[in-house]
């Protein structure tokens, strides 16, 4: 059986490179990105089970990613997870608004990984 693919996109080490191996640690295959710019051509291209994504970038908005993949019809079933600091409600309201499924505390993404994935990929 193959193993369901999971796109990882981050800026900062941590936890970006956490997630990636936690994520290989319960059975994903994963590909991980660090250029924003990349990630919507990567989500077309590889159609993963999952993208999670840090959300508080240096330079950009990743809440205009997340809405060009949901405008997708072919890439728009695709749960995105984003993450940022607890603080930042104002980016944590834009990416659901644009379309995440479920936007965590990056202090928690970790701890709650296998919660966060079962509940992004449950059926609706």
């Amino acid at each position: 059986m193959t193993q369901p693919l999971a796109i990882v996109f981050y800026e900062k080490l941590l936890p970006g490179s956490q997630l990636a191996n936690r994520l290989s640690d319960l059975g994903y295959r994963v590909q991980t990105i660090n250029l924003a710019a990349s990630v919507t051509d990567q989500v077309r291209k590889e159609r993963p089970m999952v993208l999670i994504a840090e959300l508080g970038l240096r330079h950009g908005d990743f809440c205009s990613v997340i809405s060009e993949l949901k405008r997708d019809p072919a890439v728009s079933h695709v749960p995105i997870i984003g993450y940022t600091a607890l603080k930042n409600k104002k980016l944590q309201e834009a990416a659901t608004k644009a379309g995440a499924k479920l936007v965590a505390a990056d202090s928690a993404v970790l701890e709650q990984l296998p919660q966060l994935l079962e509940y992004a990929l449950a059926v609706e």
